[in-house]
């Protein structure tokens, strides 16, 4: 793991200051993780925002089969995918304008952290929301 993964401005900015949080891979699937981080980030006063391919109302929120489907800013690019499959979400976090891109505990690509990074979006990966509020105390 490397710690530069989840620099403390950046996870501060997205907790902090960020408001709506696209979840890329949230259903209505109540035993999924994702699920469960959406409702924290609920709790929280975040307003998340479902992006699944079929585009199912979660917690209350329309959901959006893409990225780019979504009709308002998006501030923060949660994404729940294998490795192999994130990293063009953060190339489309970055593309529609994205404030910050998160990839949630175990989601690892360097590759895409590196590119996102260059680009002047923050980037957090492997680590969850949940994690970062509880080390807060």
């Amino acid at each position: 793991m490397s710690s530069s993964w989840q620099d403390p401005e950046a996870v501060s900015l997205m907790l902090d200051d960020l408001q709506t949080w696209a979840i890329v891979g949230l259903s209505d699937n109540p035993s999924r993780t994702a699920h469960s981080i959406a409702q924290l980030l609920q709790a929280r006063g975040k307003r998340i925002v479902p992006v699944h391919p079929d585009a199912p109302v979660v917690l209350g929120e329309q959901g959006y089969a893409t990225l780019a489907d979504v009709p308002f800013p998006i501030d923060v690019v949660d994404v729940f995918r294998r490795s192999e499959q994130a990293g063009p979400f953060a190339d489309q976090a970055v593309q529609v304008g994205a404030k910050a891109v998160w990839f949630q505990l175990g989601v690892i690509d360097v590759a895409a952290f590196d590119r996102t990074i260059a680009a002047g979006v923050p980037m957090v990966m492997d680590t969850c929301p949940a994690i970062e509020w509880n080390r807060r105390g």
